[in-house]
């Protein structure tokens, strides 16, 4: 969306502020030999009682609340009591929601506990790529040139990008206009970021894969050679300078 009046940026930054706290609150409250369900639960009662509701079930019928991915699963992992959390996993949280006609979105990547299979330089990665990536968003920036960026940051880390997953706009509803917004240079890709526009920014940071795919279960996506990933994502209005980060207290960037 386009953000044209005072009332647009209050409602989005309510939204926004639900979805950071909601995923704040659950990073904090994950632990070891807790489920993902229970995890997804908690999520739950706290995007409730900010009056606001989950965006991939009111969307897609996504059978959670919130996205709970783990080790090698990439993103849209589903919620279960029967995946038990352990010391060291290397966990993607991802929570949308819609508030009073607004929606938002963010995610954020982390190694639950000690870092004991050596997963925190990845998501360091991801975490650097993005705050790069956001500081050079502005009004008229070519959509590509962010995906070049994010992509050479990432080679020059030792990682790779998937190249089938990206943020998007958002605000009257999940995705919107101007579409997909890639982590690689896509030469035919002549779009530019518009100001006042609200998009959902993130970074998918790989250790070997370059695509992700699909499981049996029709959500949970894995990379097509395997390795592991690290998302970071945040909800941004564009401007002539730096962004305004709608959901900075989720304190992913930290």
């Amino acid at each position: 969306m386009s953000i044209t009046k005072e009332s647009e940026l209050l409602g989005m930054q309510k939204a926004s502020e639900a979805v950071a706290f909601t995923l704040k609150e659950m990073r904090t409250y994950a632990q070891p030999g807790m489920s993902t369900k229970e995890l997804d639960e908690y999520g739950a009662k706290i995007l409730s009682g900010l009056g606001a509701k989950s965006a991939p079930y009111l969307t897609y019928g996504f059978p959670g609340y919130t996205c709970i991915s783990v080790d090698n699963e990439f993103c849209h992992g589903i919620p279960s009591d029967r995946r038990i959390l352990k010391e060291g996993d290397l966990i993607n949280i991802d929570v949308s929601a819609e508030l009073d006609g607004f929606w938002a979105d963010n995610g954020g990547s982390f190694v639950l506990g000690n870092d004991i299979h050596q997963h925190q330089k990845l998501v360091d990665a991801s975490k650097e790529i993005l705050l790069k990536a956001i500081n050079n968003i502005r009004g008229g920036v070519r959509i590509a040139d962010i995906g070049y960026l994010m992509e050479t940051e990432a080679k020059k880390r030792g990682f790779k990008v998937i190249k089938n997953l990206g943020g998007h706009g958002i605000g009257r509803s999940l995705h919107e206009e101007p579409g997909e917004l890639l982590n690689y240079k896509n030469r035919s890709d002549l779009r530019r970021f518009k100001k006042h526009s609200v998009v959902a920014i993130e970074t998918f940071i790989s250790t070997t894969s370059t695509y992700a795919t699909e499981l049996n279960d029709g959500w949970t996506m894995v990379g097509n050679k395997g390795g592991y990933m690290a998302q970071h994502e945040h909800t941004i209005v564009v401007t002539d300078g730096k962004p305004i980060i709608l959901t900075e207290m989720n304190g992913i960037l930290n």
